[in-house]
């Protein structure tokens, strides 16, 4: 988020010039990429970031991280969160992970669009198919054939079912069997075992880690940027600011063989 970010980037300024020590910019996906390498300690894996902000499929060739496919629209952290929104869904601890368990108690999958294009998703029709949903079931009342419940489980099914497929051609032009899952919404245990089950079908496995790493922290930051700042880079004060616009394959990714 713009304002954080921003009163932040001010703090770091300020003690770098203070102390007079050198500002490392550092990309918040590379952040997540690299925790998750260091944690699992995965070799060459195929990458599918997902979060609140960004769903992105990566792979990594000559010193890039290389985006091969990612969302239309909205990320699908927030297709889930705006629907946690729509059913009245607690936010606490988080509204991804109440939906996460809601779905566990749902049977009945629904008709909702399936919106994969070439190598890249599309988040927002099924959004949108699935608020209309909850008002036929809302305006239904004790009637409705089907429960908040069987939306969630609904939901995740589909929008997951379509990350796995994207994850999977990516494995296959790059010839890896290793997939990565980072961001927030790679805590979700049945987006785990979709893509465990793909992966175990290609004869290859899933590095996954917990809550403390798959959403957004410090230390996953400083870490990417101390393997950074190790390579020689640093960023000119004049040119410390935060952008949306930094995507993942700008990032000249020199510590990597």
């Amino acid at each position: 988020m713009g304002a954080p970010l921003t009163a932040v980037a001010v703090a770091a300024r300020t003690l770098a010039l203070l102390w007079d020590r050198p500002l490392v910019g550092v990309n918040h996906c590379v952040g997540h990429i690299e925790m998750g390498r260091l944690i699992t300690r995965a070799d060459n894996p195929v990458v599918l970031y997902v979060s609140g902000g960004n769903s992105q499929v990566i792979a990594y060739a000559e010193r890039r991280y290389r985006i091969f496919g990612e969302t239309l629209d909205i990320a699908v952290g927030n297709c889930l969160d705006r629907f946690a929104r729509t059913l009245a869904i607690s936010n606490d601890p988080a509204p991804g992970y109440n939906i996460e368990q809601l779905a566990k108690q749902g049977s009945r999958l629904l008709d909702l669009p399936y919106a994969v294009k070439g190598m890249d998703c599309s988040f927002s029709g099924i959004l949108a198919s699935a608020d209309a949903l909850a008002a036929q079931m809302k305006a239904a009342g004790p009637d409705a054939d089907f429960t908040p419940a069987d939306l969630c489980f609904t939901l995740q099914e589909t929008v997951f079912a379509m990350l796995v497929e994207i994850t999977e051609r990516a494995m296959a032009h790059v010839g890896t069997a290793q997939v990565l899952i980072v961001g927030g919404v790679g805590c979700n245990e049945r987006l785990q075992d979709m893509m465990g089950q793909m992966a175990r079908e290609r004869g290859g496995s899933v590095y996954a880690t917990d809550e403390r790493f798959c959403i957004d922290n410090g230390i996953m930051i400083a870490h990417a940027g101390l393997l950074a700042y190790e390579t020689g880079f640093r960023t000119p004060l004049e040119e410390s600011q935060c952008t949306q616009r930094f995507r993942t394959d700008e990032v000249y990714v020199k510590w990597r063989d």
